[in-house]
């Protein structure tokens, strides 16, 4: 009986390998609509109509160039495609699956993304004028050259990569009204911030704990209640910051920041 039973245990080992062993020679399944298929859709939108592509599988995809003519794309999977340079402008991209697409250059301003995961995405040199990104998963993300004055409020930034994006105000913009970038409650954990000029921000309560912010410029911010602990601070500029509650717990390079004397609220921020 043991000899038996040890056989069948054997068996059911054997089997169990064989099922996983069949699922890893497998890819995954494919995305439901071809490159050719989804314009087709954005062609039969004409020139006044919104394509609609909410919710549909486009996995994998190579749609690099394609111009989305502002449609629905409300829960699309989009996870591994490419949209080197595409048109994203205007798109309505709520919870969409954009993990790991390579959107490198891609046009997403006022485009609404609130909710979206974007993952490991490479957002290099993409431009998100006035996008919404609002509670977004920006986890591990190259977002290096990136036009980011838009709303970033409650993202998940922690890892990524933005070095050399463009954060700060944009002064050119006066009729529209004086657009900034907002980092409102967003976990910027052990993000690359290091050189960027976020100036007049929105950053209230954010999280920058390990944050690599040398050389980064904050001039007018509202950081009131932003937690900069761990943070590398060389040589950043904090001058007329609203720092009011801010935490400035084990940071380095302390004594090299610019302007912190002229921070407003500087007593109720707490030091070391």
């Amino acid at each position: 009986m043991a000899k038996m039973a040890g056989s069948a245990s054997c068996g059911v080992l054997w089997a169990a390998s064989l099922a996983v062993s069949m699922a890893l020679s497998f890819p995954a399944a494919a995305a439901e609509m071809s490159v050719d298929d989804v314009r087709a859709v954005l062609a039969a939108a004409g020139e006044e109509g919104q394509p609609d592509l909410s919710d549909r599988d486009l996995s994998g995809l190579d749609l690099s160039g394609v111009d989305f003519k502002s449609g629905k794309m409300q829960g699309v999977n989009l996870q591994g495609a490419k949209l080197v340079n595409a048109n994203m402008m205007g798109v309505e991209l709520q919870r969409a699956n954009l993990a790991g697409a390579d959107l490198s250059g891609a046009n997403l301003d006022v485009a609404i993304l609130r909710g979206a995961n974007l993952k490991g995405a490479n957002l290099r040199g993409a431009s998100a004028f006035s996008a919404v990104l609002a509670e977004t998963d920006l986890s591990g993300a190259d977002l290096r050259e990136a036009r980011l004055v838009c709303n970033l409020n409650r993202s998940n930034l922690t890892g990524a990569n933005l070095t050399g994006a463009i954060m700060a105000a944009d002064m050119k913009n006066q009729p529209m009204g004086l657009m900034r970038v907002s980092l409102k409650k967003t976990n910027l954990t052990g993000a690359d911030l290091s050189g960027v000029d976020m100036s007049m921000g929105f950053m209230e309560f954010a999280d920058f704990s390990d944050a690599n912010l040398s050389g980064a410029r904050l001039h007018k911010v509202e950081a009131a209640g932003a937690d900069f602990t761990g943070a590398n601070l060389t040589d950043s500029t904090f001058t007329y910051a609203d720092i009011d509650s801010a935490r400035f717990l084990r940071v380095t390079g302390f004594d090299s920041i610019v302007g912190l004397d002229t921070a407003k609220n500087r007593k109720a921020a707490l030091f070391d």
